[in-house]
C-alpha cells in the first residue's frame, strides 16, 4: 500500500491516527438497498426481494399485525415511520391481513429505498400517507403484488404522499415489481409513479436512486403508470420531448456523482457478484458518468440483468453482504481501513481537507442498519408454508438471517418492539446483542470477523438444511386436515430459531471478549482455550500491526518513537 502515501494521504492518515476525527460534510440520512429475484432466476422457483433498512436512528425490531375484522367507522391512525409524527387518520377496511415484518399471509413482500428526487416535490404538507405507512397498509390490504400496487397508488391519490421520492420492491409467489413514486409538491395532492414488472429469469435492484428510465406505455401486463406521469413533467417545464423518450429517473431524479457513487454503485456491486459482465459499467458506478448529446447518462447499467446461474437463498443473502471487495471501491484497500482492514467509515459520508471535499464509500453492508431481510415467496406451496422472511438485525455482513414463516402467530421476544430501543439497552434484544458483537468486532476486524462468520455460517446453513424437513411436516399436516397444527408448528419453529440464534450470539460475544480482550489473542486448541498445568492461561499471541502501518507512523513522526542503538530489548 506504499503508493497511497503521497503528501496529501499523509495528512489524511494523520487525521485518522489521532482518533477518526473527520471534518464536517454532508450526509445521506437514510439509505437502503433492495434486490429483486424473479422465480425464473432462483434455484427453487422462489420469488425473492431483499431490504436493508439503514438509518442511524432505526431500532431493529419485527413489526407484526395479526389479521383482524373491523367495524364500519373505524379509522387508522397514520404515524410517520421516520419521525413518529402523527399525520392524520384514514378509514379502516372491513378486514386486514396477517403481516409478519414486511410479508403478509399471502406471501406478498414489500421493501423500499428513498431517492429524494426534485426538491420542489419533496414536501406535501396536506398529505397523510408516508412511505412507511404505505408499505404496511398495503400488506394488510393486498393479496398479490399487483393488488398492492393498486392499494398504494389509490391511497396516495386520495390522501396525498407525505414523503420524498421512493422506489419500492413488491413481490408475490409469481412475480416481482419495481414501483417508483414521487409526490407532486405543494401544488397538488397525490403522486406520479411508474410500476414495472421484472421479466422472469432476471434480477433487479435499487439503492436510493430512481432507476426506471424509458418504459412501455402500451403493455399493462408488464408496466402501469399514473396517467399524468408525463404531462405533469411537461406542465412544470421538466420535459419537452416525445412520450417514448420520457425517462422517469432522468426527469424526476436526475443522476449526479453522489447518486452514482453512493447509490447506484451498491446495485452494481450486488449485480457484480452474480453476473460476470458488470465490469463494463465500472465508470458509471464510480461516478464517472458519461453523457449523450441530450445530457443523459450513456454508460448506466440496465434496470435488470440475468445472473450467470440461478440464485439460492444463500446466494441472495451473500449479495447483501458486500463492501465492494475485489473492485476499485474495495473499502479494505486504502489507509482508512486502518491496520485491521475495517470496511467501515464513521460518518459524515463526505468530509474536507484543505478546503477540498472528499467522500467515503457507501457500501451495501453498513454499520447503521436497523434490520434487513431476504423474503422467499413460493407458488409450489400453500401460503402458510411458502412464505418465509429470512430476518436479521444490525449490519448485514455480520448479521445472521433466521427463518420466520409468514403464518407465525407471535413475535419472538428477541425481535419484539418495546424490548429496548435506540436509547435503551436490553440484554434480551437481538438488536443490542448483535450490536455488541459487531461493534466489538470493529476493533480487530480482520481477525474477529472470521470467528463471527463461522457462527453465522453454522446457524444459517443449519436453518437452510432443516427447511425441507420442517416444510414437509407442515405440508403433511395440512394435507391431513390439520392446518392449524401446521401453523402452530411453523410458528413455534420460527420463534425457537430466532431466540436460539440470539442466545448463540450472546455466547459468541462472551467468547470474543475472552479471546480478544485488550488486543491480545488468547491461545486455543481444538476449540478450547489453553491453560498451563497450573490452570493459568499461557502468554497470549500479540500480533501487532502490519508493516505498512508502522511505516506510516514513522513517516509522520520521524524519530519520535525510535529506540537508540544498544537500548533495545528492555
Amino acid at each position: 500500500q506504499s503508493d497511497f502515501f503521497n503528501n496529501r494521504m499523509k495528512k489524511q492518515l494523520l487525521v485518522f491516527l489521532v482518533g477518526f476525527n473527520f471534518f464536517s460534510g454532508t450526509l445521506i440520512l437514510k439509505a437502503c438497498t433492495n434486490f429483486l429475484i424473479t422465480p425464473g432466476a432462483s434455484t427453487d422457483g422462489s420469488s425473492m426481494i431483499t431490504y436493508a433498512a439503514d438509518s442511524h436512528t432505526l431500532f431493529g425490531a419485527l413489526y407484526f399485525y395479526p389479521a383482524a375484522g373491523h367495524q364500519e367507522g373505524e379509522v387508522v391512525n397514520i404515524i410517520e415511520w421516520d419521525t413518529g409524527k402523527p399525520l392524520g387518520q384514514i378509514p379502516q377496511v372491513s378486514h386486514t391481513y396477517h403481516v409478519v415484518g414486511n410479508m403478509n399471509e399471502f406471501q406478498v413482500a414489500i421493501g423500499e429505498t428513498t431517492f429524494g428526487g426534485r426538491k420542489e416535490l419533496q414536501s406535501q404538507s396536506r398529505a397523510i400517507i408516508d412511505y412507511g405507512s404505505l408499505m404496511w397498509l398495503s400488506l394488510q390490504r393486498a393479496k398479490t403484488a399487483r393488488e398492492a400496487i393498486q392499494v398504494m397508488t389509490d391511497l396516495v391519490a386520495r390522501y396525498g404522499y407525505a414523503s420524498s421520492g421512493e422506489s419500492f420492491s413488491i413481490s408475490d409467489p409469481n412475480e416481482c415489481w419495481i414501483v417508483e413514486m414521487i409526490g407532486k409538491g405543494e401544488s397538488e395532492l397525490g403522486a406520479v409513479w411508474v410500476a414495472y414488472r421484472v421479466p422472469d429469469g432476471y434480477i433487479s435492484g435499487h439503492a436510493n436512486q430512481a432507476r426506471i428510465t424509458q418504459f412501455p406505455m402500451n403493455d399493462p401486463d408488464n408496466c402501469i403508470y399514473s396517467k399524468d406521469v408525463i404531462s405533469f413533467a411537461i406542465e412544470n417545464g421538466w420535459f419537452n420531448g416525445k412520450n417514448k423518450e420520457f425517462s422517469f429517473a432522468d426527469v424526476y431524479a436526475p443522476i449526479n456523482f453522489e447518486a452514482a457513487r453512493f447509490c447506484e454503485a451498491r446495485v452494481w456491486s450486488g449485480f457484480n457478484k452474480v453476473n460476470s459482465e458488470m465490469g463494463q459499467y465500472n465508470e458509471y458506478a464510480t461516478g464517472r458518468i458519461k453523457y449523450d448529446e441530450k445530457g443523459l447518462p450513456s454508460n448506466r447499467f440496465p434496470l435488470w440483468i440475468k445472473p450467470d446461474t440461478r440464485l439460492s437463498v444463500q446466494d441472495v443473502m451473500d449479495m447483501m453482504r458486500d463492501h465492494y471487495e475485489g473492485t476499485e471501491l474495495d473499502m479494505t484497500r486504502d489507509p482508512g481501513s486502518g491496520p485491521y482492514k475495517l470496511p467501515y467509515r464513521w460518518r459524515p459520508l463526505t468530509w474536507q481537507v484543505d478546503s477540498i471535499e472528499y467522500c467515503n464509500e457507501r457500501a451495501i453492508s453498513t454499520q447503521q442498519t436497523g434490520f434487513s431481510f431476504v423474503s422467499q415467496s413460493r407458488s409450489n406451496f400453500t401460503n402458510e408454508v411458502g412464505g418465509v422472511l429470512w430476518f436479521g438485525v444490525d449490519d448485514t455482513y455480520s448479521t445472521c438471517y433466521t427463518p420466520l414463516y409468514c403464518c407465525m402467530q407471535e413475535v419472538p421476544k428477541c425481535f419484539k418492539t418495546g424490548n429496548g430501543d435506540m436509547l435503551t439497552f436490553s440484554n434480551s434484544s437481538a438488536f443490542w446483542i448483535f450490536n455488541m458483537v459487531s461493534n466489538f468486532t470493529y476493533l480487530l476486524y480482520d481477525r474477529m470477523i472470521e470467528d463471527v462468520q463461522k457462527v453465522q455460517s453454522e446457524l444459517e446453513t443449519r436453518a437452510i438444511e432443516w427447511q425441507p424437513a420442517m416444510e414437509m411436516a407442515a405440508v403433511s399436516l395440512i394435507n391431513s386436515g390439520k392446518k392449524e397444527r401446521a401453523i402452530e408448528l411453523l410458528s413455534d419453529y420460527s420463534i425457537n430459531q430466532a431466540n436460539n440464534m440470539t442466545q448463540r450470539w450472546k455466547e459468541l460475544f462472551q467468547y470474543l471478549l475472552v479471546k480478544y480482550k485488550d488486543g491480545n489473542v488468547m491461545k486455543e486448541k481444538n476449540g478450547e482455550f489453553q491453560r498451563t498445568k497450573y490452570n493459568l492461561p499461557p502468554d497470549p499471541n500479540q500480533p501487532g500491526y502490519p508493516d505498512w502501518w508502522y511505516r506510516a507512523i514513522i513517516n509522520n513522526t520521524g524519530d519520535h518513537f525510535k529506540i537508540p542503538p544498544g537500548n533495545s530489548g528492555h
